[in-house]
């Protein structure tokens, strides 16, 4: 029997912000209302990633600029990790770099191979200012990466170089969504 309220279960869907919207290549601001208003983002922010069908979003990707992260993800051993951090810092990436298909609730429907590291550490706090450490390895710690990157205004898509990097510009421009 639960006795937390589902995450996200009392948030409203927005819609996602796209490749191409200002929103995702601007730093994101610390939070310093720890207020109602935090939480309902951090419902939100829920809310919308489970109708994406996603496993993290950034609240830039709905078009709020504050350093705010949700994840449901899982790692590579099929643990499941969910939560959010609040004014979030990469405090380490380590180990081996490895490249693996990396996709973004922000350009629907496409991957490409992005190098991460596959261990990673965020410290931050939750929304009613309590500290936070979370560790992840694997898949989760890619999520945490890639979380961490739409914070500072950077897409997967700006990681890729080469070949890589042109294939996925030219299937953005194919796509409904898509910007040239």
């Amino acid at each position: 029997m639960r006795h937390r309220p589902i995450p996200g279960s009392s948030g409203s869907v927005r819609e996602m912000s796209l490749l191409g919207d200002p929103a995702l290549h601007a730093p994101c601001e610390p939070v310093t209302d720890f207020g109602p208003s935090l939480g309902r983002l951090v419902e939100d922010l829920f809310a919308t990633m489970y109708a994406a069908r996603g496993v993290g979003l950034a609240a830039n990707q709905i078009g709020v600029g504050l350093r705010v992260f949700v994840y449901d993800c899982p790692d590579d051993e099929d643990v499941r990790h969910l939560g959010h951090v609040v004014n979030p810092r990469l405090v380490s990436a380590s180990g081996l770099v490895l490249r693996g298909p990396e996709g973004c609730l922000s350009l629907p429907g496409l991957e490409a191979g992005t190098e991460r590291y596959d261990s990673a550490v965020v410290e931050g706090s939750t929304m009613s200012g309590a500290p936070v450490r979370i560790s992840g390895t694997g898949f989760f710690a890619r999520c945490l990466q890639h979380e961490m990157d739409h914070l500072e205004g950077v897409v997967y898509a700006d990681r890729l170089t080469g070949w890589r990097k042109a294939r996925l510009g030219r299937a953005v421009r194919r796509a409904p969504w898509g910007v040239d």
